[in-house]
């Protein structure tokens, strides 16, 4: 594990750029009733129903040390998916 970390220790090199990628599904939801809204000293509430609406997947790939970031979002997760094209 100290291995990995001290990856990101090392200081940047346009020749051997520290690429980060990550893939996340994510259920998407919507209401059924109106949620109240907060009123002082009490939070908002939501009911505990929702409706389905799919879901969908996040794939972000960043750089850390060059402060560079890339978001996709898709519908399907298949091989494609996993192709992020530079700019």
């Amino acid at each position: 594990m100290e291995d990995v970390l001290d990856v990101y220790k090392r200081p940047y090199d346009p020749r051997r750029p520290q690429v980060c990628l990550d893939e996340r599904p994510k259920q998407l939801v919507g209401e059924i009733r109106k949620p109240i809204p907060a009123d002082p000293g009490q939070p908002a509430r939501y009911d505990y129903e929702y409706k389905r609406n799919g879901v969908a997947n996040i794939f972000i790939m960043f750089e850390p040390l060059a402060g560079k970031r890339h978001v996709k979002i898709t519908e399907r997760r298949t091989r494609k998916d996993w192709v992020i094209k530079s700019h």
